[in-house]
């Protein structure tokens, strides 16, 4: 429908499109090699171009006197579903594909810069339902939704243990759903459709971050991250027993606000434990996904409100990492997370599946040429999600169950600017 608008789109953030998440909810753990390997914990380190994202004050504490980090995180989809009419269905295996980029800069002691394009969350499926009257048969229900964001960054260390930092930019949204779908209301309650929605939008977020060297071998941060709450437009076409429209839409969409907490601690010249906590302020971005349908091609049909209940609860992300570190730069890294399900059973659809909460993870690194190159792999997965009498109206997804999991491999490569570049010690930079 608006094809050439999203490729324009896309292009204007480097082609940074997000994918469906293995996550907190649809917050991805982790958005580079460097953090999937170790669990997502990211928040106490100051080794890779993802703390651009993750914890800004961090570029202050680099040990060298910049890096460039280019990667991407390959994420494969198996998600199921079972109701009455559609036993143990599963949905279309999708991969995609996040593409990081980052380079961050020391001006001086006291100053450091960077700037970094990142995909940390989104969601997606494509499911082949039976569908239920007035629209019996085959139906295709098939939903993409993306976050990306272009960042400019700045830290400020005061002393050499203490660092700030923040960053602020452009975030770009997309969300497609097309599907059977009974309208929830204030228009029209209760109207069984065929909709095919497409909207992008753009908002500007920030986030602010500290980091603190409490000895030599223990670091501690905390950073913020700004809700992303993005005006889509784009447009709808609407299928009904009476008749067929398409609209001009506007919808919201909001991305969580999150406060994370992190420690890293080096055990021996080898041994690095890592531990972040992330809270998802979920309960106030996904109560409702708000939908404004205006100038009708056909005459007959009246603009439309709805508001699609998702009624999703807050989340606090727990991440535990290690990594050992032997001579000529080798590394290797394990990881676990758990968070539980902020979507409530009575709400889930295949639209957005989210039913993780759980993750183990491990990865790779070692030095090539003056190129610090890291492999990682991450499994997410969570319990089987039993919905008996959906708060939906329609009774779409009564008696249904719905399992998730998914599969992310991710390669990075990094280069460290100054004195460690090239660094093949065996002890962890920090």
């Amino acid at each position: 429908m608006r094809r050439p608008r999203r490729f324009l789109a896309g292009a204007a953030l480097c082609l940074s499109c997000a994918a469906p998440a293995a996550a907190d909810g649809i917050i991805l753990d982790g958005v580079s090699a460097f953090t999937i390997g170790r669990g997502g914990t990211n928040i106490a380190f100051a080794d890779n171009g993802s703390i651009l994202h993750d914890n800004p004050a961090a570029m202050g504490q680099m040990e060298s006197e910049g890096m460039f980090q280019l990667g991407a995180t390959g994420l494969w989809t198996e998600f199921q579903y079972s109701d009455a009419n559609n036993p143990d269905t599963v949905g279309q295996h999708q991969f995609y594909v996040l593409p990081e980029i980052s380079y961050i800069r020391k001006m001086s002691d006291e100053w450091a810069f960077g700037a970094g394009i990142f995909s940390p969350a989104g969601f997606g499926s494509i499911f082949n339902l039976e569908g239920q009257a007035p629209f019996p048969g085959p139906q295709r229900y098939k939903s993409f939704g993306s976050l990306s964001k272009l960042l400019f960054g700045a830290s400020y260390t005061p002393t050499d243990r203490l660092s700030f930092g923040a960053t602020m930019g452009p975030a770009l949204s997309f969300a497609n759903f097309e599907g059977p779908y009974t309208l929830q209301g204030p228009t029209a309650p209760g109207l069984p459709t065929l909709l095919d929605m497409e909207v992008d939008g753009f908002a500007l977020v920030w986030s602010a971050g500290v980091q603190y060297q409490l000895t030599d071998s223990t670091s501690i941060g905390a950073s913020y991250q700004s809700r992303s709450k993005i005006e889509a437009s784009g447009t709808t076409t609407v299928d009904t027993p009476l008749g067929s429209t398409s609209y001009d839409t506007d919808a919201t969409i909001t991305w969580p606000q999150s406060v994370g907490l992190g420690v890293r601690q080096q055990l021996t010249s080898r041994q690095v434990v890592s531990a972040d906590v992330i809270w998802f302020n979920w309960a106030d971005a996904f109560d409702s996904f708000d939908i404004t349908l205006t100038n009708p091609s056909n005459p007959a049909f009246p603009p439309i409100t709805e508001q699609f209940p998702l009624l999703w609860q807050d989340s606090v992300s727990t991440r535990l990492g290690y990594e050992y570190h032997f001579d000529g730069g080798q590394v290797i890294r394990a990881g676990y997370v758990y968070h539980r399900n902020p979507s409530p059973a009575s709400t889930m659809t295949v639209f957005i599946p989210a039913a993780l909460e759980q993750a183990v993870s491990m990865g790779y690194g070692w030095m090539w040429r003056d190129w610090n190159v890291n492999l990682a792999y991450m499994y997410s997965f969570g319990s089987h999600e039993y919905e008996t009498t959906s708060q939906l109206i329609g009774g779409d997804f009564d008696n249904s169950v719905h399992y998730d999991q998914t599969h992310a491999a991710a390669i990075s490569f990094t280069k460290l600017l100054g004195p460690k570049q090239g660094c093949e010690c065996s002890s962890p930079i920090r």
